[in-house]
């Protein structure tokens, strides 16, 4: 299933959440924007439009990196003395041959350390815990741990601490309903999948 679909089915988790809940029309809103992201987040481990939208494109990144990288390693080498100079230069050098294999999922990949950093930053344990999983998220293969149970377990744990931190009424079913349906959505079952998840990794690499 495509991105779209699974965005609107969280959505409208979202909505049926706060109908339930009987939110005001602003908690609404707030509660259908983030079942659609919830509806998402399982295939943050691909290059999508989840992934798109929460970092900035390798492409614009590199060129800067590497033009900052090149500038470092020309002032160390004019302006630097002795250590210093030779220190400049192999910090100017690693940027420009890491920002040339930088790719969009490495991208994804600083943005949960990021994450992280302003959880610990912050002392708020959800967004500690987001880190984590993006940065796992932009390790593994696609529909791997994101599509299993100890994914939805984690991702509990972070709307659980998500709801808390914010205090509206909702956002913990919200996010589990939102997150579930993409796994449903992905089973074989559907004609449409002719692949699976694999539910219980990593016991088991069953499809379903």
């Amino acid at each position: 299933m495509n991105g779209t679909a699974h965005a609107a089915l969280g959505a409208a988790a979202g909505f049926f959440t706060a109908t339930a809940v009987n939110s005001d029309p602003s908690a609404t809103m707030l509660l259908s924007g983030i079942g659609a992201v919830s509806g998402l987040l399982p295939d943050i481990d691909i290059d999508g439009k989840l992934s798109n939208k929460i970092t900035l494109s390798y492409k614009m990144i590199r060129p800067v990196a590497q033009l900052i990288g090149l500038l470092m390693v020309l002032y160390s080498f004019m302006e630097g003395d002795s250590t210093e100079k030779w220190i400049g230069i192999g910090i100017g050098a690693a940027m420009v041959m890491i920002s040339s294999v930088l790719t969009q999922r490495r991208m994804l990949t600083i943005t949960g350390i990021g994450v992280l950093a302003g959880g610990i930053s912050l002392q708020e344990y959800w967004l500690i815990l987001l880190g984590v999983y993006i940065i796992v998220a932009s390790l593994i293969p696609h529909r791997t741990y994101t599509h299993s149970l100890i994914g939805l377990v984690f991702f509990a744990a972070i709307a659980r601490g998500f709801e808390q931190s914010i205090g509206v009424v909702g956002i913990f079913p919200t996010c589990l309903i939102g997150y579930i349906s993409h796994l449903i959505a992905d089973m074989k079952i559907l004609p449409f999948n002719k692949k699976g998840v694999k539910f219980f990794l990593p016991l088991s690499a069953k499809e379903f």
